[in-house]
């Protein structure tokens, strides 16, 4: 392989043709990681405000200390590495349903991966992120069955309407997003991450499902379309007693 683009692992997964790819960018001499599955990409380390600023707008929203946080979709890590800059989280369970992705961090084949499984506070669940949100009696911690969080952070899909499997739409929904709902402790937020810019119908049916919810542009320079990207991250808090 040229010294500008290696291919750090490719492997075929029951989503699809997965692979993690490292390549030189000739203007800055950096590193990019991308991960793609089949012909899409996933993430690449070249843009990452948005899925840092998941985290901290998140997090931002909560008050006290100690918190208990779970993340859909490990990716590159950098909305767990951005989650547990945050002294006041406690623990962090990040689930992903493609079992490579956790193993190539676990191996320190990405730039955060020694990183985040050196942490004792963070912990990598391998499933069905979705599955796991319409059960809230087992829930998304193995090793703890129904337990509630302060804080859920969802970077999966590429947004409410643009998903990576149909099934996943459902979440999106008034009944799908109530039921995630109760996965958090009272007070608690959700934050979803999306690649496009605020779609005020869905900012209404997170209200509708939970209350209170609001989105926040996130803007940033992309230089290779050489203009200003904005993508979005949703916040949704749910009430601090139940009705």
């Amino acid at each position: 392989m040229s010294r500008y683009f290696e291919e750090l692992d490719y492997q075929i997964t029951p989503l699809g043709a997965l692979s993690l790819r490292r390549r030189r960018d000739i203007a800055s001499g950096e590193d990019i990681y991308e991960i793609k599955l089949n012909d899409e990409f996933l993430m690449s380390s070249k843009f990452t405000a948005s899925e840092k600023a998941l985290a901290t707008l998140a997090l931002r929203a909560l008050s006290g200390e100690g918190y208990k946080v779970a993340v859909g979709g490990l990716g590159l890590g950098y909305t767990a590495a951005a989650a547990l800059d945050d002294p006041g989280v406690r623990t962090l369970i990040v689930i992903d349903a493609l079992k490579p992705v956790i193993e190539w961090h676990e191996a320190g084949l990405l730039p955060l991966g020694k990183q985040l499984a050196a942490d004792k506070r963070c912990r990598f669940v391998h499933g069905d992120f979705f599955a796991m949100a319409r059960s809230p009696e087992t829930g998304f911690d193995p090793l703890n069955p129904a337990s509630r969080f302060d804080a859920i952070l969802l970077d999966i899909d590429h947004s409410p309407r643009h998903v990576l499997k149909s099934e996943n739409a459902v979440l999106y929904t008034f009944q799908g997003l109530k039921k995630l709902s109760e996965h958090l402790l009272p007070g608690g937020v959700f934050a979803l991450w999306s690649n496009e810019p605020e779609d005020p119908a869905f900012t209404e049916v997170l209200t509708a499902a939970f209350g209170k919810a609001r989105a926040e542009p996130v803007v940033f320079y992309n230089p290779i379309q050489d203009r200003e990207a904005r993508q979005a991250v949703y916040l949704a808090w749910k009430a601090q007693t139940s009705s």
